[in-house]
């Protein structure tokens, strides 16, 4: 493994050990054994474990001395984390961890929780990504790059329960969301997404996700720059690609591929990751996104990669993270640490 990734699981081993906190996101920046890494990089990480999880309310299932039910969600997205508790609250058994992620995700993307109307791609559209997983039957569904359709998590949950799928994508997302009974098709842009897009048009499409192309500092087409010029690296990268020892010299593994987005937070990331934990003590987890601010289009992220953004098993737990999902999408940080 690569000291960066091995550190950063050795120091969630911990966390999953030691620290519970219902209601609240747990934010985990990088350890100090990671210096060697981007310190722009930041990952937002949930962890459940049901034999130490406390209660926050009376009547659910016990372990460890706890009560369930438990909502925990990345980000400070209040709203979200109260309409997913006011479904697994209910009387009786409660409502179940899966509608209460539906809910939660449901009112973010209704709120348009990172406050700034969308996140437009490089030409000002704005199309989403959403998973949900049912920790007691290891089910998933998800929609990626879906355009025209607002309800991403529902979408994601019909993928999971009427279909043997996993992913669908893109236009076709689209189609099957709506035959399916949700509202469509609908403009997903706002007044603030397409402000940003014109602001970022204006300043030459600076910054960008693009690299080792030209031009290097305006807007497109691009086209690619032929590099490595040495005629012996030349005929590396044509037969094998880069070689280990460069990526070790380069130390790269971690960086994002642009410097210009080298930090994640709350101001300018719109991904909402959530756990649930019923009465009945079964897990759910879910997440939902418009993706990367200016992402070059039919970019898809972490958000409805399975492990990635998410993962929950009913006998270990629950993770949702957040951060820069190209990154991330590389290791599976929640599938590593769930299991």
């Amino acid at each position: 493994q690569h000291n960066g990734v091995g550190s950063l699981l050795s120091h969630l081993s911990v966390i999953t050990s030691t620290t519970a906190i219902p209601h609240s996101p747990i934010h985990l920046n990088r350890p100090a054994s990671m210096a060697r890494s981007n310190p722009g990089l930041l990952l937002g990480l949930l962890l459940l474990r049901l034999n130490w999880c406390l209660g926050v309310d009376g009547g659910g299932a016990e372990e460890g001395g706890g009560v369930f039910p438990v909502v925990v969600s990345t980000w400070p997205f209040r709203e979200a984390v109260r309409a997913a508790w006011d479904v697994v609250k209910t009387g009786g058994a409660g409502g179940s961890a899966v509608d209460a992620v539906v809910a939660g995700c449901s009112a973010c993307e209704e709120l348009r929780c990172d406050g700034t109307g969308g996140s437009p791609d490089e030409d000002g559209e704005t199309t989403l990504d959403a998973l949900i997983m049912n920790g007691k039957t290891m089910e998933i569904g998800a929609v990626a790059a879906m355009r025209y359709v607002k309800d991403a998590i529902m979408a994601a949950k019909l993928v999971m329960e009427h279909t043997g799928h996993t992913l669908l994508v893109g236009e076709k997302a689209t189609s099957f969301a709506i035959s399916m009974g949700l509202a469509g098709p609908t403009n997903l842009s706002s007044p603030e997404s397409i402000e940003k897009w014109s602001n970022w048009r204006q300043n030459n499409c600076q910054p960008n996700f693009w690299k080792n192309v030209a031009p290097a500092g305006n807007c497109g087409p691009y086209h690619p720059i032929n590099i490595p010029k040495d005629p012996v690296k030349s005929a590396v990268w044509e037969n094998q690609g880069i070689t280990c020892q460069e990526w070790l010299e380069n130390d790269n593994l971690l960086e994002p591929t642009n410097s210009h987005f080298n930090s994640v937070n709350r101001h300018n990331h719109d991904t909402i990751s959530m756990a649930v934990i019923d009465k009945m003590g079964h897990v759910a987890v879910g997440t939902s996104t418009n993706g990367a601010t200016f992402k070059i289009p039919g970019r898809v992220g972490d958000g409805p990669i399975p492990g990635s953004s998410a993962y929950g098993d009913d006998e270990v737990g629950a993770c949702g993270a957040t951060g820069d999902g190209d990154i991330m999408m590389r290791f599976l940080p929640c599938y590593q640490v769930v299991e």
